[in-house]
């Protein structure tokens, strides 16, 4: 008979079963009920959600004995085994290692690691399909035992576009590497042919050697050979322009007058064209460095204006200039020689009206422009007509037609003064051509105004001319005596002072060649000149040579300058301008 606690403890574990499984009491049953059917409700749903996933799955998902057949299997398992639902496949399946696996033989090494991991991933094989073939899947798999024995449950991956995939990347590395080798076998064979040139040309290399350093040598000199070649060439055509001046101031007749016309617009093409092929090789060559300085405008415009008013009157155009009290940063010359191409095809292509050169200012610029009233440019060729050998053709063109090199060497000149050009135009209306250029605020020593003035009387004065050309000497002479002046010729100043000084003659002006024989300058020589003289007599050089060295050296000595070939009229302009009396400063 048991105790009374034993009793009690026993009636106490009951009742806390019942309570738990809410299979107490009547009224516990009814209370707990309601709760036991939603949970067998909401296992239900799990179940079917879970059946749903099983049979919707991408992936093959199926359960087997290790000892027997499947024991279940999904939907795409059955599609990747080629069979039309999961019961036919399990029914024809009746071992895992004969047929499920493609290869049997391979069942023992599986279910090794299976065995020794409990689990394999991403394990790759081929499962026997329905028709026999092959497909290629990846299998993840678990080995448990659920009370029953061990059950091995996987997931299977159809990897077989993978492995296409593999096999083409395959037989590509494959064929490239066939590739490789034969792009290999071919470099062989050029570098062996390469190396059996290179052994021809052995026998030459010094030759190419010597041609190098010859190309070299000819590359450092080139502004050697310009500044050479500039001087050479243009001598011969500076003493035929100077000898045509003197027969076109001689009366002769009518005809004569005709081819001597003809000639000197000859020598005048050939002299251009010559001196723009040079310049224009200069700039291309960077042989051309800027003298930058401060510059009066009022001086720059009456320089134009004096060279330019004798065309403008043979032309019968009106020429205006308009300048202003302010200085200009840049260089006289190169900036001159792209105003005076301007003025140059303005009245060459302007048969009336009138021609006006003038500035605005714009910041802190000067706008320098030349404007006509010529037949005017078509807008599409406004961009041609700074390219070489470029030019528009005018019946109404007036004087000399050019080379068109002009505007091709001013856009050159203007890029390396860093000067903006513009240009626009209305056909018949005229054209205006611009270059903008820094206003400069430095104080500006004051420069001799160039005076217009009717040609002076030259008789009698003594002009000596030193160069050692013979043909300029004998072409200075000719035009000199042509004005009446008393030439004295010299190639040197030994033989000036020998000659001329020693016997008394007293100079009024000496007009020197620069580059003299024995590497002596011009410059010397009117020194020697005028230290034997005991005075100092007015001087000139006339040179072509055209380097920043020079014309820094007659800017220090303060003696003008005219470039060869010269110019008649400007020869004269600056005979007249040096032998006139010193000008009185007024107190």
């Amino acid at each position: 008979m048991k105790k009374r606690s034993e009793v009690e403890h026993s009636s106490s574990d009951k009742l806390t079963i019942e309570r738990l499984m809410g299979l107490g009491g009547q009224s516990a049953r009814k209370s707990h009920y309601p709760e036991l059917v939603a949970k067998l409700e909401e296992l239900e749903e799990e179940r079917n959600r879970y059946k749903s996933i099983f049979e919707h799955a991408q992936h093959g998902i199926f359960q087997a004995r290790l000892d027997s057949g499947l024991v279940a299997a999904n939907p795409a398992l059955a599609r990747i085994c080629g069979y039309t639902d999961p019961q036919q496949l399990c029914r024809r399946v009746e071992s895992f290692a004969s047929g499920l696996l493609f290869d049997p033989h391979e069942y023992p090494l599986l279910l090794g690691k299976l065995k020794l991991y409990g689990k394999l991933f991403g394990y790759e094989t081929r499962l026997l399909r329905q028709d026999g073939s092959a497909v290629d899947v990846s299998l993840n798999v678990l080995l448990k035992d659920d009370g029953q024995g061990s059950l091995m449950e996987a997931f299977v991956a159809d990897i077989t576009e993978r492995k296409k995939a593999q096999d083409k990347l395959k037989k590509l590395n494959e064929e490239l590497e066939q590739r490789v080798e034969d792009r290999t076998r071919e470099l062989v064979s050029l570098n062996q042919q390469l190396v059996s040139e290179i052994n021809e040309r052995s026998s030459i290399e010094q030759a190419l050697k010597e041609a190098r350093d010859a190309a070299e040598q000819a590359n450092k000199s080139k502004d050697k050979y310009l500044a050479a070649a500039s001087h050479d060439l243009l001598q011969p055509l500076n003493a035929a322009r100077l000898l045509v001046s003197t027969l076109q101031e001689r009366e002769l007749a009518e005809e004569n007058n005709h081819l001597v016309e003809r000639i000197h617009m000859a020598l005048e093409g050939a002299e251009e064209l010559l001196s723009d092929l040079l310049d224009i090789s200069r700039l291309d060559q960077n042989a051309v460095q800027p003298d930058l300085t401060s510059i009066p405008l009022d001086y720059l415009f009456r320089m134009l204006q004096v060279e330019f008013q004798p065309v403008a009157e043979q032309r019968s155009v009106s020429l205006r200039v308009l300048s202003s009290g302010l200085n200009i940063y840049s260089d006289t010359r190169l900036l001159m020689r792209v105003l005076r191409n301007f003025l140059s095809n303005a009245f060459r292509y302007t048969p009336a009206g009138r021609v006006v050169l003038g500035a605005r200012r714009r910041g802190d610029h000067l706008e320098l422009q030349v404007w006509d009233t010529g037949p005017g440019i078509a807008e599409d060729k406004l961009e041609d007509i700074f390219r070489e050998f470029q030019q528009i053709d005018h019946h109404y063109q007036t004087g000399r037609k050019g080379v068109g090199l002009g505007l091709a060497i001013v856009e050159r000149i203007a890029g390396m003064l860093d000067h903006p050009i513009r240009v626009s135009s209305t056909p018949g209306k005229g054209t205006m051509f611009s270059v903008s250029v820094p206003i400069s605020s430095e104080p500006v020593q004051p420069i001799l105004q160039p005076q217009q003035m009717p040609q002076q009387d030259l008789s009698g004065r003594t002009v000596l001319v030193i160069d050692n050309e013979q043909d300029i000497l004998v072409s200075m002479q000719a035009l000199l005596e042509q004005w009446h002046c008393e030439v004295c010729m010299a190639i040197d100043p030994a033989e000036a002072i020998e000659n001329y000084l020693s016997k008394g003659v007293k100079p009024q002006l000496i007009l020197a060649d620069y580059h003299l024989n024995n590497d002596a300058t011009g410059v010397e020589a009117i020194d020697q000149v005028r230290r034997y003289a005991g005075y100092d007599i007015p001087a000139a050089i006339i040179t072509a040579d055209r380097s920043p060295e020079g014309r820094k050296l007659f800017r220090e000595r303060q003696l003008p300058v005219l470039n060869k070939p010269v110019k008649p009229g400007k020869l004269r302009a600056l005979i007249s301008h040096l032998l006139q009396p010193p000008q009185q400063v007024a107190e």
